[in-house]
């Protein structure tokens, strides 16, 4: 499997007849020729598999945003607090994850199963190229799961019904719903608040939903200019304020600090300047 990998999500220069301008080839599904948030993400995150569509698009919301490289790295920072104290404060053993995108050790699963090994994760992504690194990589310890469903957020049934789901997770157990840096991608016309409400209404009592999600409220100029770069390139980028974030939750209680910027949720250290990462984060607990 893992020369399965190699082979096909290294990007390699290959160079055709009568041509000495270098080609990416990618897995079968993956458009090279339109960017994505995951394959941009892992640019962002120093990592190998995206393509040159990725790195121009991330380059042009680098040139917005000179610190969108620490800000995705303290949004990773956010997910691996958040799993860890999930498990260890709040009981949680299982975990719905959308919106994975390209692998980063250590992984959800990982963390969470550090702690309590029979945590089971279900991992959720739209992007062809995600699935094939999921499941060369995505090892679960041999007490808990680790599975994947090729999904989209937009259709929350589809991921809610997938054999998969019903399989690794029981639904009438505490699980931890996370929405890392997804919700962006869904315009306020797809009506996302509606979307994650049918999500948090298929689960139980006791479970637990961790969002982090773009904002302009701390850098208007800077954030904007980064939302016309991805416009510009097809894309769909939404930087929401306080109160429209806060609406995800619904009803939920959010757990202490609250909803605040991302590296101001439950630091491993003292944070210099909260508002360098232009994220909201928080967790809240269904009543």
């Amino acid at each position: 499997m893992a020369l399965e990998l190699d082979r096909l999500c290294r990007k390699e220069a290959v160079v055709t007849e009568g041509s000495s301008a270098p080609t990416e080839v990618a897995p079968p599904g993956v458009n090279i020729n339109v960017p994505h948030s995951a394959r941009i993400y892992d640019y962002w995150l120093g990592g190998k598999d995206n393509f040159a569509v990725d790195r121009a698009v991330g380059e042009a919301i680098i040139q917005a945003i000179p610190g969108m490289k620490y800000m995705a790295g303290e949004n990773r920072k956010f997910v691996h607090r958040a799993a860890r104290d999930l498990v260890a404060k709040e009981g949680i053993r299982q975990f719905l994850d959308i919106g994975t995108g390209i692998p980063t050790r250590p992984n959800l699963h990982e963390i969470a199963q550090q702690i309590a090994p029979e945590t089971r994760v279900v991992y959720v992504d739209n992007d062809p190229i995600v699935l094939v690194h999921a499941r060369a990589l995505m090892i679960s310890d041999p007490a808990g799961r680790s599975e994947y469903i090729a999904a989209d957020i937009r259709k929350p049934r589809s991921i809610l019904d997938d054999p998969a789901l019903r399989d690794t997770l029981d639904l009438t157990q505490p699980v931890g719903l996370t929405l890392i840096a997804i919700l962006m991608l869904l315009a306020d016309t797809d009506d996302p608040w509606t979307k994650v409400a049918e999500l948090r209404d298929a689960l139980p009592s006791g479970s637990c939903l961790a969002i982090t999600h773009p904002t302009a409220d701390f850098n208007p100029a800077e954030v904007d200019a980064a939302v016309a770069a991805a416009t510009g390139a097809g894309m769909t980028l939404v930087a929401r304020n306080r109160e429209a974030v806060e609406r995800f939750f619904g009803d939920w209680e959010l757990l202490e600090p609250g909803l605040v910027p991302v590296s101001a949720w439950r630091p491993d250290g003292k944070v210099e300047n909260p508002e360098a990462a232009y994220y909201w984060s928080g967790v809240a607990r269904k009543p």
